[in-house]
């Protein structure tokens, strides 16, 4: 589904790998050893431009696709540090998401699996009318990203620091999750035990993979 090859970019220097369809692969590494860079890199960052190498999501080369258009494709970033957005509400911010990744597919559908999701991670549904992640603590941050993460279903999952900033509950629920959507992929970057038994781990230092 994904494969890097002798990407350099950033902090990284010359890093291959692949991500096969339904794989779950945990990313390790101290602070600073480009896990972060990887992620955005991946995603189309334009602050984490490609020095060389390439990109392939399904075969096809994304190196230059713009970040919308890597989104639109499948590709979802739950980002370590999530912005604050006054003034856009959960609700808004999610229909938006969905439509743009499913033009066709009829809003009674985004309706269906928004409730699923909800309860599957304990939602208030009094959070959709709130504007995004404003006024949220670290762990519901989390949550409101999974629930955009089962909203758009996409393809391939790279998170950032899932787990930080949540509670021992919310992080079985997050492993429990990630090994329920087996249609996706998933690029994890922890630095604590995972929960979601991952097909794969990677470990990064000064912006290279350490071969074990």
């Amino acid at each position: 589904m994904l494969e890097v090859k002798n990407l350099s970019a950033g902090i990284l220097e010359d890093i291959s790998l692949t991500v096969g369809a339904g794989a779950r692969v945990l990313i390790r590494g101290a602070n600073g050893s480009g896990k972060t860079t990887l992620a955005n890199a991946i995603i189309g960052n334009p602050d984490v431009p490609v020095k060389s190498g390439k990109i392939f999501f399904e075969g096809k080369d994304i190196t230059n696709l713009p970040t919308d258009a890597r989104a639109r494709a499948g590709i979802f970033l739950g980002a370590q540090n999530v912005p604050e957005i006054p003034g856009l509400s959960v609700m808004t911010f999610l229909k938006h998401s969905f439509g743009a990744h499913y033009p066709d597919v009829p809003m009674g559908v985004f309706m269906e699996r928004l409730r699923a999701a909800e309860t599957r991670l304990s939602i208030p549904n009094a959070w959709l009318g709130r504007s995004v992640n404003v006024g949220f603590s670290g762990g519901e941050k989390k949550r409101l990203m999974f629930l955009h993460l089962i909203v758009v279903a996409p393809k391939l999952a790279i998170l950032d620091e899932p787990d930080s900033g949540a509670d021992a509950d919310a992080q079985k629920t997050f492993g429990e999750i990630i090994r329920e959507m087996k249609g996706a992929a998933f690029l994890v970057i922890s630095h604590l035990s995972p929960s979601f038994a991952p097909s794969a781990e990677i470990s990064l230092q000064n912006g290279k993979i350490v071969t074990k």
